[in-house]
């Protein structure tokens, strides 16, 4: 199975990639997202470590019953090879209806088949209040209109 875009990346190639990885998180499903990764796949995501596709799966149906009305948005950083950077913002609800909006910047790297073998990510939530809230499209992707991070200040 292969993932296109394949590395070696270009800027045309990784921002394809980027959109692909936020579409697929703004689904919200752990299955399809994590079928992108390498079945071996490392991840650090705030202070938790994890390793393939069991793990993964796992995280990520803990963190959408915990994050609901989830929003992301994903921007390239830089690329080189199959390596892309980006720096990415998303709102969430918790269970007492408190919003926040997440801010952070994770590394990825690529195996030969377009899947990513390494994620780490770094991440740092703010309450906000809902009238401060910026992403408001309807569950699932983020329309292709909708303002991208830097358009919002962000």
């Amino acid at each position: 199975m292969t993932r296109p875009p394949l590395p070696p990346f270009t800027e045309n190639t990784a921002r394809k990639k980027v959109r692909a990885a936020e579409n697929a998180w703004n689904s919200r499903n752990p299955d399809l997202v994590t079928p992108a990764y390498t079945k071996d796949s490392s991840w650090r995501n705030r202070g938790e470590f994890l390793t393939g596709h069991a793990e993964i799966h796992a995280f990520l149906t803990r963190k959408w019953v915990r994050e609901t009305n989830y929003r992301l948005i994903k921007e390239l950083w830089t690329f080189a090879g199959n390596r892309i950077a980006v720096r990415f913002a998303y709102e969430w609800q918790n269970a007492n209806a408190e919003w926040f909006r997440a801010y952070g910047n994770e590394n990825w790297q690529f195996s030969p088949d377009g899947r990513m073998s390494n994620r780490l990510a770094s991440i740092n939530d703010l309450p906000i209040a809902e009238t401060e809230r910026l992403f408001r499209w309807p569950s699932g992707m983020r329309p292709d209109d909708h303002p991208g991070l830097s358009e919002l200040g962000l």
